[in-house]
C-alpha cells in the first residue's frame, strides 16, 4: 500500500515537472517571437519615417 502511494506521488511529480518544462519552453519561444516582431516593427516604422516616399498611404493615415 505504501509503495502504491509513493508510486502515485512520483508519477504526479514527474507529470508536473514535464508540464512545467513544456510551459517554460512555450513562453521562452513566445518571448523570442515577440522580440523579433517588435524589432521588425521598429525597423519598418523607422524606414517609413525616413524614406522620401511621396505616397500618401502612410501606416498611420493621412495627416
Amino acid at each position: 500500500m505504501v509503495l502504491k502511494i509513493i508510486g502515485a506521488i512520483v508519477v504526479i511529480w514527474l507529470g508536473l515537472a514535464l508540464l512545467g518544462w513544456l510551459v517554460g519552453a512555450f513562453f521562452s519561444t513566445l518571448s523570442t517571437i515577440a522580440t523579433v516582431a517588435v524589432v521588425g516593427a521598429i525597423v519598418y516604422f523607422l524606414y517609413k519615417a525616413f524614406s522620401k516616399d511621396e505616397k500618401k498611404n502612410d501606416v498611420v493615415g493621412p495627416y
